[in-house]
């Protein structure tokens, strides 16, 4: 019989900490295709909470951290190395010895960053780990229709070379084939123009490096302007630029949200118009809910590695979890480890299986 899927959830990280882990934790076992989950962190805290939920007392354990959590404002390698007991170590540590499949934490992205990069093994032909994030578009993909797509990095490595520009690029569509299941999904530099020769100097190389024949579907550079309207699956860029784009984006959606209900409040004519437009509205507030994604994927490692948003409520740490489970069914390390050989001049990659393509 199949094992379920195992994840070590570090129960004291994020704003709410342990009362927003157990709920989602709770949650999820009470569903049809559960996982198991490992709450790790303070076991009386964690014990007290889970008192409060109708939870399936089969697919969770609560692992016990003597250290604490993380604070926001803590220092990550002080505090990591201060408090080796902390519950993101442990968490951690619980994956790297297989008594979990995956690791996630909506604690301080550093420290989550820190302790995944210390405790696991980069894949083969990896040079920086990639955090990744799914951002609303106008165009859908997959075979689903999902209306995000992915971009990386967004603050893991903030100065990127061509070949760590080329390595997101794998990355990406690994996740990207496993997580949404496009088939060949494409993945384009961010830059200044859509021409060759537009960019930095790494990303001139890297749109060299990437147009070499290969299973990657590689689309060229984009613009800005692209970003939102959804032209590629993927958008690969340095952490810094990324990140600076993950907050905009973050920022429109917010402030867009709170335009349309200050003009509910002030105008009837505002308020008749937004009445009509309640549909799509409604549809623009899923599209830039963040909560329904999961997490930020951290790619690059021998592990699977996701973190939450610091802001997660229950819906949210119970979708990153699911995310954790699927990116460890789908083999994702294996598809990133395979899909590095081959643009290193391995053998060839089926985007589909991840590994050799089908004879004849």
């Amino acid at each position: 019989m199949k094992q379920p899927i195992r994840v070590a959830l570090d129960a004291m990280g994020g704003d709410h900490g342990v009362a927003v882990t157990v709920e989602g934790a709770a949650r999820l076992s009470t569903e049809d295709r559960p996982v198991r989950v490992l709450l790790v962190g303070d076991e009386a805290q964690i014990s007290a909470e889970l008192a409060k939920h109708r939870y399936d007392p089969a697919w969770i354990q609560v692992v016990h951290a003597s250290g604490g959590a993380i604070a926001m404002d803590d220092k990550p390698q002080v505090v990591l190395e201060g408090r080796p007991d902390c519950s993101i170590n442990v968490a951690a540590r619980l994956v790297r010895d297989g008594e979990a499949d995956a690791l996630v934490s909506a604690g301080q992205t550093g420290a989550t960053i820190l302790a995944a990069g210390k405790t696991f093994q980069r894949l083969p032909g990896v040079r920086r780990a990639a955090l990744a994030s799914v951002y609303p578009t106008e165009n859908r993909h997959g075979p689903r229709g999902d209306p995000f797509a992915l971009i990386l990095d967004v603050g893991a490595t903030l100065t990127a070379t061509a070949e760590d520009l080329v390595g997101f690029a794998v990355m990406g569509s690994a996740y990207a084939n496993v997580i949404s299941g496009t088939v060949s999904p494409k993945v384009a530099l961010l830059s200044n123009g859509t021409e060759a020769n537009k960019g930095t100097p790494e990303i001139i190389e890297a749109h060299a490096l990437l147009s070499r024949p290969s299973a990657l579907n590689f689309h060229g550079n984009v613009e800005g302007l692209d970003i939102p309207r959804g032209t590629v699956d993927v958008i690969v860029c340095s952490g810094f630029l990324g990140n600076v784009v993950l907050k905009m984006l973050e920022g429109v959606s917010e402030v867009v949200s709170d335009i349309a209900k200050d003009a509910y409040a002030r105008k009837f004519l505002w308020k008749l118009g937004l009445t009509m437009l309640s549909q799509g509205l409604r549809q623009l507030k899923t599209m830039t809910d963040w909560k329904q994604y999961g997490g930020a994927p951290l790619l690059g490692l021998d592990k699977v590695v996701i973190k939450a948003h610091g802001r997660s409520n229950a819906r949210a740490i119970r979708n990153a979890v699911k995310v954790a489970a699927k990116a460890v069914e789908g083999d994702l390390s294996g598809r990133i480890a395979r899909g590095m050989l081959e643009v290193r001049g391995g053998a060839p990659i089926d985007p589909a299986s991840g590994g050799p393509p089908p004879a004849g």
